[in-house]
């Protein structure tokens, strides 16, 4: 009875891991129409110095907090 049981084993181990593949193929949800061309995006001018760089003033804000401007 015990060798039987053994000799079980694998074929109860391979059965429990193909219904979970099967399960997870069946109730998989589709996947959005957006999400299918995922494709990174280079941005340009890396070594350059971007127009917003931390010493250029945001409109409408000082510059500082004692609204003195910036030394160049």
């Amino acid at each position: 009875m015990i060798a039987v049981a053994l000799l079980l084993l694998p074929a109860l181990g391979l059965l429990l891991y193909g219904m979970d593949r099967f399960e997870d193929r069946v109730f998989r949800r589709p996947p959005a129409r957006h999400a299918a061309g995922r494709h990174l995006r280079l941005v340009g001018g890396g070594g350059e110095a971007s127009p917003r760089s931390p010493a250029a003033p945001v409109p409408g804000r000082p510059a500082r907090a004692g609204g003195e401007a910036p030394a160049a």
